[in-house]
């Protein structure tokens, strides 16, 4: 039994100023605008200059999450951070974030599930926060793809870009009508090397090798993880509902994960929700993996469009292959 409720007190979110659009992948790849906009749906994409690193944005999405709720600094006491494109295999990303914030000797480690890991991270925060061990939880989603992007591969090297959203998860008042409802999250490894990065861990560690063969860049099997992303957010979704006694038409808002909007349409068409209930900013940010949750919840905060009270599916997919869903009263 839960002692209390969870509930997102704030979003907050942060790209790095360099921006690059389709007419200028134009001159460094085989590609056109048309064709990336008619597979993507994407236009723009923001990309980290050569010293940028993930804490470098993520501390500013952080602090804006911080900074627009009612949470002081000193109150929080815990960080999980998403990403697989931390600033070095270790130290993790939220111990930096917890040097860099003044947040003291609280807890801090990071979830590596691709572009799921925010909504991997969110469950985890929702149950701390339930339990009682911590009251005040920073999650952050961040990531640098553009650096481990295969520039020779025009299938991918126009898909990616770089982005960091942060919410605090914290304990909800009996008076408080936001809730995070439930959570549902699934893994299956026997599919890993559809999306795999082979390079730089203890299997294929660094060398001249594995540099010429490109092996520490992005690998995907595009059509492959298309047909299983649709499938796999249909039915996380579909039986996080289910368990609720709800359906699609019970939520206000749908909030995928923002990897091609061909998946985006694919998944709205399957649950049945009009896309006008579907959060989109991937023009704008192209897939910066575990932030495009928090990006797309802190521009549609930020704007007003979604509002306290209204009920908001979160569902993601990604490298493991790992996919779930996130069912909340905003």
């Amino acid at each position: 039994m839960s002692h209390y409720k969870a509930k997102f007190a704030s979003f907050g979110m942060h790209v790095p100023k360099k921006v690059v659009n389709n007419f200028d992948l134009e001159k460094i790849v085989d590609t056109t605008d048309e064709w990336i906009r008619t597979r993507t749906g994407m236009f723009e994409r923001h990309h980290c200059t050569k010293d940028e690193a993930a804490t470098d944005i993520a501390v500013v999405a952080a602090t804006k999450a911080i900074e627009s709720s009612q949470v002081k600094y000193k109150d929080i006491d815990l960080i999980i951070t998403a990403t697989v494109t931390g600033d070095y295999n270790f130290p993790s990303a939220s111990c930096i974030l917890q040097k860099r914030l003044g947040l003291g000797r609280i807890p801090a480690f990071d979830i590596s599930a691709g572009c799921t890991g925010f909504v991997y991270a969110l469950d985890m925060a929702k149950q701390y926060v339930e339990n009682g061990t911590k009251q005040n939880v920073l999650v952050t989603g961040v990531d640098i793809l553009t650096k481990i992007t295969n520039w020779k591969d025009r299938g991918t090297c126009v898909l990616f870009g770089d982005g960091a959203g942060s919410t605090i998860v914290t304990r909800a008042e009996r008076s408080d009508i936001s809730e995070i409802m439930d959570s549902i999250t699934f893994a299956d490894g026997s599919l890993g090397d559809l999306l795999i990065q082979e390079g730089g861990g203890s299997r294929r560690p660094a060398s001249h090798e594995t540099v010429d063969q490109n092996l520490h860049t992005i690998y995907m099997e595009g059509n492959k993880i298309y047909r299983h992303a649709i499938k796999s957010m249909q039915a996380s979704t579909e039986e996080l509902l289910k368990r609720n006694k709800m359906t699609a038409r019970d939520v206000d808002w749908v909030i995928p994960h923002q990897a091609n909007l061909r998946i985006i349409e694919g998944l709205a068409d399957k649950l049945r929700v009009p896309m006008d209930k579907v959060i989109v900013n991937i023009e704008k940010y192209g897939n910066t993996s575990s932030a495009t949750i928090p990006m797309a919840m802190a521009e549609a905060v930020g704007s007003s469009k979604i509002r306290r009270g209204d009920i908001i599916l979160l569902t993601s997919f990604g490298a493991g292959l790992t996919w779930g869903s996130i069912l909340a009263r905003y």
